[in-house]
Formats: structure tokens, C-alpha cells, sequence
């Protein structure tokens, strides 16, 4: 990649840091979001970097963070779509809200954030789109009807987009994570965690660095005749 900038939503956290922190280890300047303030630079160790309050369902807030990068003549060659939440129920007891929540979050926030940079991408003839799917799109959980949703949605737009742009080198890929090590796996009880992991066929949850390092390759050179695809890291738990 000529121009080496990333942009990744939910960056402060989780999934979402260690890809910042990746990608920041590989000469990237790194964008990072967050739905509040963060001290990026702190702990990326480094100024090669710029923090963004911004939500994701906020095309007006969007547009206006387009504004600004472009100003600063650091418009992103690399999407990566990760920001997500969870408002877990049973379908019958799952209010409208806790539907529109987390579609608009997981799902439309990947149209609102690839829509405003894809076009500069286009124009550079350049660029990488890195949608953060779950392995719940693959295989469904009970529960999680909105989340399962917006997540398999992320695969339809990955690979309708992919064949739109392929012609003009812009890669868009997606990654279905498993059970990565997290705030939610840790608050889980030893009963839940054996249960789990009985179902996994490495017996272990994931590294997020698993999936931070898969991400920084589907953006570099090495990857350039990968697209529309969907990767799962998971540790055998879904196999199609």
C-alpha cells in the first residue's frame, strides 16, 4: 500500500486496539474511534496517530470527520469496520430498540463509514475494506437473533461491494471471530467458560492479536488477490 493510513472504529477496546496497535507496529498511522474520549497516542505509544469521538450511526457527525481528514490530507487507504455492541434476548422478550440498536450499530455504521471514504479510495485506485463479522453469523445463538443478523449481513455486503470495486484495486474482506479472550470472557464463571470451550475444538479462546495480525495482512501487498471473502478465526468452533 502506497498510503499507509488506517481507519478503525471501536478502537479503544479489545479487538479494536490490538488491530490499532498492530497496524501501528506496521507503519501505520492509525485513526482511531471511539464513542468516547480516549488517550490513543498514550497507549499506542506514539504521535503517528489521530483519536476521533465519533458515533458510528452519526452520518452528519461522519461527514464532518470526512471534512476533517481531508483537510489534513490524511484520508484512509484502509476501512477497518470493527465497532459493534450486543443487546442480548430471547426473540419473543427482544424490544424494537434492542433490534434497531444493534443493527444500526453493527450493520449500517459499515455502510455509513465505507460509503464516505470509498470514493477517495476509488479515486486513488487503492484501498482495503476489513469488515468485523462474528462467528455468530455463520452458526446463529440463541439470544442473539439481532446480533447473528447484523453480523450475517456484513457478509452480504462484503462480497456485493467486493465485486464492485475489485476493478479499481480495493480489496473488501471480512473476519468472523470465535470466542476471542475479553471483557466478556473473563466476567464469565469456570462452568460457562468448560461449557464453551467443550464446543471448540482447540479447547482454548482466541488472542486478539490472532485477529489483528490477519487484518493487517488482508491490508498489505501480500493480500492483493483476496476479496470477498469471509475468514474465520475461531479455533474450529464453526466449520461450513
Amino acid at each position: 500500500m502506497l498510503n499507509k493510513t488506517v481507519f478503525i472504529t471501536g478502537s479503544s477496546r479489545g479487538i479494536g486496539l490490538s488491530m490499532a496497535k498492530a497496524f501501528s507496529e506496521d507503519g501505520y498511522f492509525v485513526i482511531g474511534t471511539s464513542r468516547s474520549q480516549y488517550d490513543l497516542e498514550a497507549t499506542l505509544g506514539t504521535k503517528n496517530c489521530l483519536h476521533l469521538i465519533l458515533d458510528v450511526t452519526d452520518r452528519d457527525a461522519i461527514k464532518q470527520a470526512l471534512a476533517l481528514l481531508d483537510a489534513q490530507s490524511i484520508l484512509p487507504s484502509v476501512i477497518v469496520n470493527n465497532a459493534g455492541i450486543t443487546k442480548d434476548q430471547l426473540f419473543l422478550r427482544m424490544k424494537d430498540d434492542d433490534w434497531d440498536q444493534v443493527i444500526n450499530t453493527n450493520l449500517t455504521s459499515v455502510f455509513n463509514i465505507t460509503k464516505a471514504f470509498i470514493k477517495s479510495m476509488v479515486k486513488a485506485r487503492e484501498g482495503r475494506v476489513i469488515n468485523i463479522s462474528s462467528v455468530a453469523a455463520l452458526m446463529g445463538n440463541a439470544g442473539q437473533v439481532n446480533y447473528s443478523a447484523s453480523k450475517a449481513g456484513i457478509g452480504g455486503f462484503t462480497r456485493s461491494l467486493a465485486k464492485e470495486v475489485a476493478s479499481r484495486n480495493i480489496t473488501v474482506n471480512s473476519i468472523t471471530p470465535g470466542f476471542i479472550e475479553s471483557d466478556m470472557t473473563d466476567a464469565l464463571t469456570e462452568d460457562q467458560k468448560s461449557q464453551i470451550l467443550s464446543g471448540i475444538p482447540s479447547q482454548t479462546f482466541g488472542d486478539p492479536g490472532s485477529i489483528a495480525d490477519l487484518a493487517v495482512f488482508l491490508a498489505s501487498d501480500k493480500a492483493q488477490y483476496i476479496t470477498g471473502q469471509t475468514i474465520s478465526v475461531d479455533g474450529g468452533l464453526y466449520m461450513s
